[in-house]
C-alpha cells in the first residue's frame, strides 16, 4: 500500500513538474512563436492567454506586440542644390509577422541595425533628390513620406511594418552654419547701412528744406518789418514835418534837445565848442538867437 502511494506520489510530481514546464503564459503586450529544435511549429500566437508546449522538445521565442521606436545616428546628406545638411531621424515600428521575423532575423537588436541600415539609405537617396528649401520647409512632409514608404517596402521581408518616420533634425554642418551666419551677419549689417544712409539722406533733405522755408520765412518777415518800418518812418517824417510847418522854432528847440541828449550824453567823444556856439544858443538865449562857430574834435 505504501509503495503505491510513492509511486502515485511521483507521478502526481512529475505530471505537476512536466505541467509546469510545458504550460507559458502570453501577455497583452507580447505575441509568441512556438520552437522546435529551433523550427517553428505552430503559427504565431497573437492572443494573451495560458498556452502549452512539449517540455523540453519545444521553447518559446516572445516577441513585443507594441510600436517600437528606433533612433537612428545623425547623417550628413547632400541636397539636390549640392547643401549638405546633418540630417538625424526617428523611425517608429512594430513586428507585424513573428514567424518572418524569427527567420530573417531573429533578435530584436539584429532587427534594428538592420532597420537603421534601411532608414539611413532612404533618407540619403530621398534628400538627395530634393533642395535645402523642400527639405526644411516646403516638402517636408512629402519626402517622409516617400521615406516611410520605402523603407517599409524593405522591412515587410523581416517581418516588420513601419509605422513612420520622421527627421528630427536638419542642420548645416558647424562650418557651413558658421559661414552663412557670418554672411547673414555681414547682409544685415549691409541692410543696416543701407536703411541708415537713407535715413540720413532723408534726414539732410528734411533739413534743408526746413533750413531753405526757414530763410525764407525769415526773409519774408524782415521784408515786411521794413515795409512797416519804413512806413513808421515815413509817417513819423510827416508829423515832424507837419510839426515843423505849424511852429518852425518849437520843432528847432525839440530838436536841439534831442542833440543836448546824444551829444551831452556818457561815451568816449569830445567836443571843444565855443560858448557862443550855435550848439548852445539854447543856453545862452531862450528864444535860441545865438550864432556862432563850431569846433568838434
Amino acid at each position: 500500500m505504501r509503495t503505491l502511494m510513492a509511486i502515485l506520489l511521483v507521478l502526481v510530481g512529475a505530471a505537476a513538474i512536466a505541467a509546469y514546464f510545458s504550460a507559458f503564459i502570453v501577455r497583452e503586450t507580447e505575441q509568441a512563436l512556438v520552437l522546435e529544435f529551433g523550427k517553428p511549429v505552430k503559427e504565431p500566437i497573437r492572443e494573451p492567454g495560458l498556452y502549452f508546449k512539449l517540455p523540453v522538445v519545444q521553447t518559446v521565442d516572445k516577441f513585443d506586440k507594441r510600436i517600437l521606436d528606433l533612433d537612428t545616428s545623425p547623417q550628413e546628406v547632400i541636397a539636390l542644390d549640392q547643401k549638405r545638411l546633418v540630417v538625424d531621424a526617428f523611425a517608429r515600428f512594430n513586428i507585424s509577422d513573428p514567424l518572418k521575423f524569427y527567420q530573417a532575423v531573429r533578435t530584436e537588436a539584429t532587427a534594428r541595425d538592420r532597420l537603421g541600415t534601411f532608414v539611413d539609405s532612404a533618407v540619403r537617396d530621398t534628400l538627395a533628390s530634393a533642395t535645402f528649401q523642400d527639405i526644411v520647409r516646403d516638402k517636408r512632409e512629402e519626402l517622409m513620406r516617400k521615406i516611410t514608404e520605402q523603407v517599409n517596402g524593405r522591412a515587410q521581408n523581416l517581418g516588420i511594418e513601419v509605422v513612420d518616420v520622421r527627421i528630427k533634425r536638419s542642420d548645416l554642418p558647424e562650418a557651413n552654419s558658421a559661414a552663412i551666419y557670418s554672411r547673414m551677419q555681414t547682409e544685415r549689417q549691409q541692410e543696416a547701412a543701407e536703411f541708415r544712409a537713407e535715413g540720413n539722406a532723408s534726414a539732410n533733405r528734411i533739413r534743408a528744406d526746413a533750413d531753405r522755408q526757414a530763410t525764407v520765412i525769415l526773409a519774408e518777415a524782415n521784408k515786411q518789418s521794413e515795409l512797416i518800418r519804413g512806413e513808421g518812418d515815413a509817417q513819423r517824417n510827416r508829423i515832424f514835418a507837419e510839426a515843423f510847418g505849424k511852429d518852425p522854432d518849437f520843432f528847432g528847440f525839440y530838436r536841439s534837445m534831442q542833440a543836448y541828449e546824444k551829444g551831452l550824453g556818457s561815451g568816449d567823444t569830445r567836443l571843444l565848442l565855443s560858448p557862443e556856439s550855435e550848439f548852445f544858443r539854447y543856453f545862452n538865449n531862450p528864444d535860441g538867437k545865438s550864432s556862432g562857430r563850431t569846433q568838434t574834435q
